[in-house]
């Protein structure tokens, strides 16, 4: 099996040369390039053939969520996970917009860090429980009170299965109906709620207390 090929996007070259050598240990990841902010980045994409790219946030030059929207520019099927801190929570919303799939603090074992990768290449989805914790605390702290779409019931029993992580057509076998039933209801829950993708319907569920991690 070929290996999952990763850009390291930090700053802080301490934090690069850590991560790289833990990553390096898995037979099953390849660095493919290192960058300090999102213009080497783009660069790196534009002449290296990468799978997933490890992305901070804070960047001089280009910032993260610009770097997410311009790398996917470059290449589409690029995934993208947020390395966050922190404080940064304001940014979330816009790096799931920009096209981010996952999320991870950059204290997180090493152990989390590969399922996170392994996941998000294979097309899912991933949120550092530690890091969603912290969200709804903060959400909790100011008492914030959002509306919500007007989901169905079967809506938000779609949107719950989601955010456990599971496909359209395992959904569609736990609840014993059609997988192009569950298709139209995820189109309807991305439209309803003015979502761009499943990262974003996951935050959206979050914030407006339809689930609880």
């Amino acid at each position: 099996m070929s290996k999952i090929k990763i850009i390291i996007a930090d700053d802080h070259q301490l934090f690069r040369n850590g991560l790289r050598i833990l990553l390096e240990a898995f037979d099953d990841f390849e660095i493919c390039g290192e960058a300090v902010n999102g213009t080497e980045v783009i660069k790196i994409l534009e002449n290296t053939d990468c799978d997933l790219v490890l992305m901070d946030i804070d960047m001089p030059v280009m910032d993260g969520i610009d770097a997410t929207r311009e790398s996917l520019t470059i290449n589409p099927g690029v995934k993208i996970i947020a390395l966050s801190m922190y404080g940064e929570e304001e940014y979330y919303h816009r790096m799931v917009e920009a096209g981010a799939k996952g999320f991870l603090l950059k204290d997180s074992d090493i152990n989390e860090v590969k399922e996170a990768i392994v996941n998000v290449h294979n097309g899912g989805n991933y949120f550092s429980q530690e890091l969603l914790q912290h969200v709804i605390q903060k959400i909790r702290s100011r008492e914030t009170e959002t509306k919500h779409a007007n989901l169905s019931n079967r809506e938000k029993e779609i949107l719950y299965n989601i955010c456990e992580g599971l496909s359209n057509q395992e959904i569609a076998e736990r609840l014993f109906i059609s997988k192009r039933t569950v298709d139209k209801h995820r189109a309807n829950l991305l439209s309803k709620t003015n979502s761009k993708n499943t990262a974003s319907l996951i935050l959206y569920a979050i914030k407006n207390k339809i689930i609880e991690i």
